[in-house]
This record gives structure tokens, sequence and C-alpha cells, in this order.
């Protein structure tokens, strides 16, 4: 479990296979220091469990149904990701419950400057767009974001000047992919009315 607050730009060291499953190697100084072999980490959104970790340096593997469903099978050495440690009993919980299950890859339509800040259209599929609500949450490559308005096949978050510093999101470009998760606890709430008819 994640709440989608990123502690760390992590850096690509290594990004190796195919289709049928891609070894990661993540440098990421501050994660690594707490991280143990057996560990969930998120990265760009996705809960990965850590197979090593040494110095600085957290190794890790997408498995087919990863790929499918991410972008971290476009993940090149060198890369930029958002890290974030798997939250631990008395942690804050500054953003929203994230489990770094993707439901979706969803398209970036615009970026436009607004203040400090920026404001981004994100396309995303009716499934997911589903569970949106303004003033709701969504992770956002793993970062908890909230809703600041719905179009028709979009919907729009506004970012911060902090996020866009702590974050891999300040790179964000119109036609660019990232990792959509809605809010879980939308969706536990829609799978009991659909259980009681509702």
């Amino acid at each position: 479990m994640f709440t989608g607050i990123v502690r760390e730009l992590g850096r690509v060291v290594s990004a190796d296979g195919g289709s049928d499953g891609v070894d990661l190697v993540v440098e990421a100084l501050a994660t690594a220091s707490g991280t143990s072999v057996g560990d969930s980490v998120s990265i760009n959104g996705c809960c990965l469990t850590a197979e090593a970790v040494d110095d600085g340096r957290i190794s890790l593997h997408a498995v087919p149904e990863t790929l499918m469903r991410t972008t971290l099978g476009g993940l090149r050495a060198g890369d930029p990701v958002n890290v974030e440690p798997a939250v631990r009993a008395g942690d804050p919980l500054g953003g929203h419950y994230v489990q770094g299950h993707v439901d979706a890859v969803g398209r970036v339509q615009s970026v436009a400057a607004e203040g400090a800040g920026l404001r981004v259209f994100v396309e995303a599929p009716a499934d997911v767009l589903g569970y949106c609500v303004e003033k709701g949450s969504i992770a956002v490559d793993g970062v908890s974001l909230t809703v600041a308005g719905l179009a028709d096949n979009a919907f729009v978050v506004a970012l911060v000047p902090h996020t866009l510093e702590a974050t891999t999101l300040s790179s964000l470009t119109p036609g660019q992919e990232v990792n959509l998760e809605a809010d879980v606890l939308a969706k536990y709430v829609d799978r009991l009315l659909q259980a009681r008819g509702g």
C-alpha cells in the first residue's frame, strides 16, 4: 500500500528484457537505505518487489502482466522515475490510498501553464473515468493528484510547484503515456452497489 506521495526521484540504471519480463535496476539512495529484499516499492505508480538492494540501487522485475498494463516496458537507462516505498504503520497518509495496481495507461492531451503550476488534461479509458469525480483522487505515474475537472474522455489535474519539483510530472508533454490508478475506495463502493443491484 502507498499514498501517492513520491519520496524520491530515482534514476533507471538498466532495463533489460522484453515482452516476457524486464529486469529493472533503479538508483534511489534514500529509498534503498530503508528497503529490504521482498519489500514493495512503487516505480511510476507500479508496485514491484525488491529482489536485491545494493549500494543505493534496487533490483526489481516486471512480469508480462505488468508490462501489458503499464508504461514500464518503455523505460530506458537514465530515465527518471517516481519512487515511493510502501507505507508503514504510523506513517502520515498525506495523499490517498494507492495500491500500486495500475488500472490503465492514459495519454496526456494538453499541458498549459497556470500561474506557477501546470494544468494538464489526461485522456483515460471510460472505466477509469467512471471512478473520477471532481475534487476526488487519482494517481498519475504514482503521484496522488486531485481531479480538477472532467471532460468527455479526459480528466484535468492542476499541478502545484512542489509536485513539479519533486516528481517526473514537470516534463509531461502532449501524447505522453502515463500510468493511471483510480481511487480504490471508489472501486469498492461501485462493486458493493453492483452486488446489491444498485
